[in-house]
């Protein structure tokens, strides 16, 4: 079964206007409490691959809870308990049942990115000290033909396979072989909760990628206090990869701990397909799935020639709720339905959101909830919540936190600094690089941005983004990227600074990928007018129009090559 509308509702809130949350000290007990206070309610649903049409396979919490406890008992039989573990595959249940098992143990688990390069993977192997490594169907043969670059790995499982093999074991024939199993070892591993429990490598866009150590202790405070500001409702859809802090710690763990049910999704072609098949009634996505959305929206409707008739609706919708009545659901349920019909709440972080999308989907009846972190912070800085959300901002801080802006300019925009207890422990293996973003026991985030009056966050743009005009000016190209997306027809845009031969940047330019055949002038002239609001040192002199999209890194952000 799965959780009750009755059992999901909003925790209630304190004086402070933060969300009232059960404590908690341990992911052993987090998962242990979960088993015990919903072990009949679904944990996780996901499709039966013999019957991807309609089969869906049911996880209850008690299940789950038993199943790590057979795999944990059987990994340490092996001495792997208190080992570093990688795991390396696609989203899938038996990659959550590794997660947990591991994180549940005196060992450290390490989540690598699916799709990097086999050297890169390679590296992060040997760097993490792994001794063993969980990997999915498609990266077996790719492990296994390399074992001799791999001289610290014991051990390889397989997260698909049914049987061992000469040269790999199966975690399926594991769990049955744990089951037989005395767990009292196992279930006796505990961490320091304040030493390195997950090791989660950068994505490496400006480098070679860095392993961040994340504590116990700031797993636990990632989601004790993220609860405290947002929270999830009863079934969520599980859609961003794994490796991911944002996924793994603030969706995979959350859930356990607000005891929702996760269903999750096997492809990202099939995310729509899902929503409807699940139902979910949340979802965490970046801005570039809620971009996708609302221009398929979008352009449905003005096909349908029924665009200005939705807006017109929503007026008239949005004067209906402030005298009480909601009819959004009768208005709107047509385009709802397209995901599912039970979708309530859109949490969305990676990148600030485009302040019209957010207000569209609120305005047809789906929260749109922005939030702001990185994986040094566990991930979590900030985030809105039902009561209080502004699309303009990234939220309020986790109230374990203390912020600042570092040489605020005359706009009062400088570098986000944070300290508390989700902050990393630092990187691993890198004193260096850690004592160049902690200092003081603040961590320099890289991001910049304002605080407002009331304590909410802001962000402006990234630090190695910013582009100095000859004029002194600073210029923030995501602020005018936003400006430009507003463009219908805009699909992608970067805005960099045009050097002279002096190597001084002198104006901006905007490089756009676009939907469809646009003259260039045409182009300009659009993007002049919607930047027309803006001061003039801020506008684009000249456009540039690309035939393919931008290159990406693996968590879908523009890669910035300039």
């Amino acid at each position: 079964m799965t959780v009750m509308d009755s059992k999901a509702k909003l925790s209630k809130r304190n004086k402070e206007g933060y969300y009232i949350v059960k404590p908690v000290n341990s992911i052993k007990e987090m998962l242990k409490a979960a088993k015990d206070e919903a072990g009949d309610w679904d944990a996780y649903q996901y499709r039966i691959p013999d019957d991807p049409e309609n089969g869906i396979r049911h996880i209850t919490y008690k299940e789950f809870y038993e199943t790590t406890e057979n795999l944990g008992a059987a990994l340490t039989d092996m001495g792997l308990g208190n080992a570093h573990i990688a795991c390396l595959g696609d989203n899938s249940y038996p990659w959550i049942v590794a997660y947990l098992t591991v994180l549940k143990s005196a060992g450290v688990f390490v989540p690598i990115d699916r799709e990097l390069p086999a050297d890169d993977i390679l590296r992060i192997v040997n760097d993490s000290d792994s001794t063993a490594i969980f990997c999915g169907r498609r990266f077996e043969q790719m492990i296994l033909d390399n074992r001799d670059r791999l001289p610290a790995i014991k051990y390889v499982i397989s997260l698909d396979a049914e049987e061992n093999t000469d040269d790999m074991y199966s975690m399926t024939a594991l769990i049955e072989r744990g089951r037989s199993f005395d767990r009292t070892e196992y279930d006796s591993l505990k961490s320091d909760e304040n030493g390195l429990k997950m090791l989660v490598y950068t994505s490496g866009t400006t480098g070679i990628a860095k392993g961040v150590m994340l504590s116990e202790h700031n797993l636990v405070s990632g989601v004790y206090y993220g609860l405290q500001v947002s929270q999830p409702l009863s079934k969520g859809l599980s859609v961003l990869p794994y490796n991911h802090t944002y996924e793994s710690v603030c969706d995979i763990l959350v859930s356990i701990h607000k005891h929702s049910t996760l269903c999750i999704n096997d492809s990202l072609k099939a995310v729509v397909k899902n929503l409807q098949l699940f139902k979910p009634d949340y979802i965490y996505l970046v801005p570039a799935f809620l971009e996708l959305f609302y221009s398929n929206i979008m352009r449905t409707l003005k096909k349908q020639g029924k665009d200005k008739l939705v807006f017109s609706m929503i007026e008239k919708s949005n004067k209906l709720r402030k005298v009480g009545i909601d009819m959004r659901k009768v208005f709107f349920g047509k385009i709802t339905e397209s995901f599912g019909g039970n979708l309530k709440k859109i949490v969305c972080g990676g990148a600030p959101i485009r302040p019209e999308i957010g207000k569209f989907f609120g305005d047809i009846g789906i929260w749109v909830i922005g939030g702001y972190g990185i994986t040094e912070c566990s991930p979590l800085v900030s985030v809105n919540d039902e009561s209080a959300n502004d699309y303009n901002t990234v939220g309020r801080r986790l109230p374990c936190l203390e912020w600042k802006v570092d040489a605020p300019n005359d706009e009062g925009i400088g570098e986000i600094c944070v300290k508390g207890d989700v902050v990393m422990l630092g990187y691993y293996k890198q004193p260096e690089k850690t004592a160049e973003v902690i200092q003081d026991g603040w961590f320099r985030t890289g991001d910049y941005g304002f605080i407002t009056p009331e304590d909410w966050l802001v962000i402006t743009g990234r630090k190695k983004n910013i582009i100095v005009l000859t004029n002194g000016k600073n210029i923030y190209p995501e602020e005018i990227e936003g400006y430009i997306m507003q463009i219908d027809y805009v699909i992608e845009a970067v805005v960099r600074g045009v050097k002279n031969d002096h190597g001084q940047e002198t104006h901006l330019m905007a490089e756009v990928y676009l939907d469809g055949e646009h003259e260039k002038q045409d182009v300009l002239r659009d993007i002049q007018k919607k930047l027309s609001v803006l001061p003039g040192y801020k506008t684009v002199s000249t456009v540039e129009i690309r035939k393919e999209p931008f290159a990406k890194t693996t968590s879908n952000k523009i890669k910035r090559t300039y």
